[in-house]
């Protein structure tokens, strides 16, 4: 029998507080997530989702409690920047791309900060770009775009140096049903295809059941559906 993936997070008794402790948004919160998997954080808008995604991604830092997100703690400065340079991605609900540059240029960023040879980084961006629909709008500007190939573009730049784990806040939060069903099933199909973990906040019930498991955020805990 094959052994099971290995963990991709290992989160273990987190907390976390604002305001000197005064506000808690997250209490005793353990999070394991395999290589290949989909994991849902589903919950209602001040759960604690979006709070959970910025201690994996290390965008925060917990008050207690140990995390471990691709061999690295995010707790740490140089293990922060490697994490984010090498092994993750991450997709806003606001797609937080650069206005002034192409859509190009805004997924090849992540690939000039680790310094990828122009030939394979061109070659990547055409790859994502083809399996999301964007290679006609590649020379576009960010301005000229909808909301959908936005967040489309959004979510080829988190994928562009292959990450081993896909950080996703309520991704299809800003766009209409239709274009919110689009944006996720191009997410989850690109994930299973590169093979990436993938954790995803949402407080939409059928996103939530696509996933290959769903974790409930109520109160700053966490539940299994």
């Amino acid at each position: 029998m094959n052994d099971p993936a290995p963990f991709i997070v290992d989160a273990r008794n987190l907390t976390k507080s604002y305001d000197a402790g005064r506000i808690a948004v997250l209490r005793d919160v353990s999070l394991n997530v395999r290589a290949g998997e989909i994991v849902a954080l589903w919950g209602v808008s001040g759960s604690g989702k979006s709070t959970l995604l910025h201690l994996l991604g290390g965008l925060d830092v917990p008050d207690s409690g140990e995390i471990t997100v691709c061999g690295l703690d995010p707790r740490l400065e140089p293990d922060r920047l490697e994490l984010r340079r090498r092994h993750l991605g991450f997709v806003f609900q606001l797609h937080n791309l650069i206005p002034d540059l192409t859509v190009e240029e805004n997924i090849r960023v992540p690939a000039l900060a680790v310094g990828l040879p122009p030939a394979a980084t061109a070659a990547r961006v055409h790859l994502l770009a083809e399996s999301v629909g964007l290679t006609a709008r590649l020379g576009h500007r960010i301005q000229d775009l909808s909301g959908g190939e936005r967040q489309r573009t959004a979510l080829c730049r988190a994928m562009m140096n292959s990450p081993r784990l896909l950080l996703a806040d309520e991704p299809t939060g800003s766009l209409d049903e239709q274009t919110g069903e689009t944006v996720f099933n191009l997410l989850r199909d690109l994930a299973h295809r590169e093979g990436i973990a993938v954790v995803i906040a949402t407080h939409e019930r059928h996103f939530a059941e696509a996933c290959d498991r769903i974790v409930r955020v109520r109160d700053g805990q966490l539940q299994a559906v």
